[in-house]
């Protein structure tokens, strides 16, 4: 059974994402499962610290997002989604030309809040970074 209530899509996150850091930086959502997201990201010139290594920063970026993502996802029609907090892990490094993968699961989906859980692993499959996002479910105000 698919915890999903605003379904998305793989080719409207990459639409959206154009333009935005997610664009930027190449993220691109690669799985939408029944209780799960996936994304990787590729690990170049715009990823990493002075030391050739994937910048920690970055990899809260990737987890932020697809944390988000799902998220929004998981609402209720009419609400969304706002960060509340987001922490990360730093377990292994990530080599300049490597690619990270990350899986984003919940951890909690509540009525006002939501816990999720993503796990990124460096291409040789070894976890490099663990994070977690909370989110505040709020309800959209009508545009116009």
């Amino acid at each position: 059974m698919s915890i999903w209530r605003q379904p998305g899509s793989i080719e409207e996150f990459h639409a959206r994402s154009a333009g935005t850091v997610n664009g930027l930086l190449g993220i691109r959502l690669t799985e939408i499962g029944p209780d799960f997201l996936c994304a990787e990201m590729p690990v170049d010139e715009r990823h990493v610290q002075p030391f050739g290594i994937l910048h920690g920063g970055v990899s809260v970026v990737l987890a932020e997002t697809l944390g988000s993502v799902a998220s929004l996802m998981a609402c209720a029609p009419g609400y969304g989604a706002v960060g509340l907090e987001v922490n990360a892990n730093h377990l292994r490094p990530v080599p300049k030309g490597d690619t990270v993968r990350a899986l984003c699961t919940p951890v909690r989906i509540g009525r006002s809040v939501h816990v999720w859980n993503i796990e990124m692993r460096r291409g040789d499959g070894e976890l490099s970074c663990v994070a977690r996002l909370t989110t505040s479910i709020i309800e959209r105000r009508a545009q116009g």
